[in-house]
């Protein structure tokens, strides 16, 4: 959670949930990734899931993982959920 000053007078909460918190069709943006290995955070880049990268949740399977999540275009990728808890993102 984070508070940020908008202006003097407002000051706006931040909610960071992590990508395994998000619900089926629910949109976010990425914020930051923890504790992910060098050669995982470099897959999910090279796939375009980077800070900043908006995304959909399009399927969770029955058991809860893998998640599916849509990237700008079609880029469909598949996110298991205990990777997903070290992707922060902010819901739009």
């Amino acid at each position: 959670m984070l508070l940020s000053n908008v202006n003097d007078s407002h000051l706006v909460l931040i909610m960071h949930l992590s990508l395994s918190d998000l619900k089926l069709n629910s949109v976010a943006v990425v914020e930051e990734f923890t504790q992910l290995s060098a050669a995982c955070r470099q897959k999910l880049f090279a796939c375009g899931l980077i800070p900043g990268a908006k995304l959909k949740i399009q399927c969770i399977a029955p058991m809860g993982d893998p998640i599916q999540i849509q990237l700008a275009g079609d880029i469909i990728l598949s996110i298991r959920k205990s990777e997903g808890r070290h992707i922060y993102v902010t819901k739009l």
